[in-house]
Order: structure tokens, then sequence, then C-alpha cells
């Protein structure tokens, strides 16, 4: 049974520091996606970064210490892509995909709007170009897709708690909340921890004020999701908050693959 993760490690040293990558060996995970990395590829070539018994692919950002990607795998992708084609994302490292004989993975990071009107605008033009980009891959669909990431959006209310105080805040705006009801629409992706908790109260993301981990004063913010040949394949779903690594927790899916020639998975 599959399980991937997904993670916003908010700084790659930081939470190599913290514990993450004994934890991670420990999850027997078959793909790790993480995000937000601030390092560069010379950087994550040091062994405290290459996990035994994964493969490793980054996409990092032209600036220092800023945003980047990157995918552990236990098997060895069948192509790597780095970036989605225009230069205002790839240049901030915020898209990588691999591709496995029967499905393809990808890490994405979002922008956050939270520092102002031009990040704001620069982020409703990543949704805008990612739904197009979304719509090349379900018109094809050669293969099921499982996006794991930030997205730096609250879907619904139930996905954050002070959701009355924020709904002219970036990260629950009508507009990318609508963006999201697309996403889960005529897209026809899924978001594939809701497939099976509805519950309250489940978050991946705590301010740094304001004592919001302890009050559990969250957002869920960080997806899995699938395209709909996977939508009845979820097993179980958790987000991991026993120990800290970042200002984000792990969301963790196992899935159910069987109806896949197991051969050809990878």
């Amino acid at each position: 049974m599959p399980r991937i993760i997904t993670l916003n490690l908010n700084g790659i040293r930081s939470a190599s520091k913290k514990g993450f990558f004994e934890w991670m060996l420990q999850q027997d995970a078959d793909v790790v996606c993480v995000q937000e990395v601030r390092a560069q590829h010379l950087d994550l070539q040091q062994n405290l970064f290459q996990p035994e018994g994964y493969y490793s692919y980054f996409h990092c950002a032209a600036k220092k210490g800023y945003s980047g990607v990157g995918i552990y795998s236990k098997q060895k992708p069948l192509q790597v892509i780095m970036g989605l084609g225009w230069p205002e994302a790839d240049q901030e490292g915020r898209y990588i995909e691999a591709h496995f004989s029967d499905f393809c993975i990808a890490s994405i990071y979002l922008p956050s709007g939270t520092s102002g009107e031009l990040r704001q605008a620069i982020k409703f033009d990543f949704l805008k170009r990612y739904a197009d980009y979304l719509k090349t891959l379900t018109l094809k669909k050669p293969k099921e897709f499982i996006i794991c990431g930030d997205f730096n959006i609250a879907h619904r209310q139930i996905d954050l708690k002070n959701w009355r105080g924020n709904q002219k805040n970036s990260g629950f705006l009508p507009e990318e909340r609508a963006w999201m009801d697309g996403l889960f629409g005529s897209l026809g992706f899924f978001d594939a921890f809701r497939q099976i908790n509805q519950e309250s109260e489940q978050y991946t993301w705590w301010s740094h004020r304001g004592q919001a981990w302890t009050k559990n004063v969250g957002w869920r913010i960080d997806y899995q999701i699938v395209t709909s040949g996977l939508q009845n394949s979820i097993k179980a779903a958790s987000i991991f908050k026993e120990q800290r690594f970042s200002d984000h927790a792990p969301l963790v899916i196992d899935y159910d693959l069987s109806g896949f020639d197991k051969g050809n998975l990878y």
C-alpha cells in the first residue's frame, strides 16, 4: 500500500535539525514531496539531505534561501519535469513533476499573497495559468496524477479556525476559494484528505503568532489532490502533529493501488 507524504519544510536545514529525515525514514513512505526547501542544488547534494534508499530531485529558486520544491522517491522515475514552463513561476522554484509507468506525482508550492497587492496579483496569475496547465493534463489523461503541496488556500470554512475574520485575507479570499471549487469541480480533481475525513479542526499550518499551535488555531492549506481514477484508492489519511519540523505538519496518505499492475507502478 503506497504511502505518500507532503510537507512544507520552511527550510530544509531547519527541518533536518528538528529530526525530519529520521522521522521520514521511519515512515517508510514511497514518495515524499517537500516545499519551501530554501536551498540551492549544490547545498542539497550533502548526504544530510540525501536519505538512504531514496532518489531525490529538486527545483530550486534562482534566489538563494527562497522557495524551492523537491521529490524523494524509493523508485527512480521514468522522467522528471522541472517547472511549469513560465519564467515567473519557474525562477521561484515552485513545481516539480515525476513520471512513473502508470501515474505521475508533483510537488507544488503556490505563491502567498499575504505580503501585499503585488504578490496577491502574482498569486492570481499563477492560479489562472496553473488551471490551464491542469486542463491540458485532464484532456490528455495519459496517467493518473497525485499533486502534493502547499496551496496557500483554505478551501472551506471547515478548513480554518477563524474563517469569519479571514474572508478578506489572502488564503481565504472568495476568488481563491472559487478557484478551489473549480479544481474540485470542472477540472475533475479530488481532495484526497476530505475523501475520507470530514472532521473539523484538521489543520496543517499554524501562525507563529498568538499561541496558534498551542490553541490549534490553524489552516488546512496543504493538500494531496488526485485525478478521478484514484478517488476510491485513498485508504488512510492523517496529519502528523506529534513532532514539529516546521510551521506546517506532514500530510500522510496511504493509497491502495492494487487495481494497477504492481510491476508497472514504477
